[in-house]
């Protein structure tokens, strides 16, 4: 399926609801995060461009949900690029438990979602679509189907 960038990320208690289980919302929070730290670590000229006038604007957001976690189960989330287009990227997201017993053989997929991205640059009321940062183009290149 190709190389993914992937964050790695632990359940706390403050994302499960009151039966025990993730609350839903936290996956698309742990897109975002996985997103933002792909930027930091392979791409931090792009967050200096985020501080000026670069907009990233998540056009679309899903996930689907094949099985429940819970606090403190071990999270592979694992980013792949699935199209790069002039001014918008879309992403793939497979979240994929770690089974901490087999010493991190064990994986399972919990879900996979999806992220479309549109840059735009420009003040807040007249922003327009922008073409992905060169910067950002050349992070992706490993990641390219």
């Amino acid at each position: 399926m190709g190389n993914y960038y992937e964050y790695l990320h632990t359940v706390g208690f403050e994302e499960t609801n009151i039966v025990g289980n993730v609350y839903y919302v936290n996956y698309l929070r742990w897109q975002g995060r996985c997103r933002e730290m792909f930027l930091k670590t392979h791409a931090p000229d792009v967050l200096g461009d985020l501080q000026n006038d670069l907009k990233l604007f998540t056009l679309k957001v899903d996930c689907e949900f094949y099985a429940e976690i819970t606090a403190f189960d071990e999270l592979s989330i694992r980013m792949r690029l699935v199209d790069l287009a002039q001014t918008q990227l879309e992403f793939s997201f497979d979240y994929v438990k770690l089974d901490a017993l087999n010493l991190g053989v064990g994986e399972t997929l919990v879900a996979r979602g999806r992220q479309r991205v549109a840059c735009m640059r420009g003040p807040n009321t007249r922003t327009t679509p922008s073409r992905v940062p060169e910067a950002l183009v050349r992070a992706l290149q490993p990641y390219v189907p």
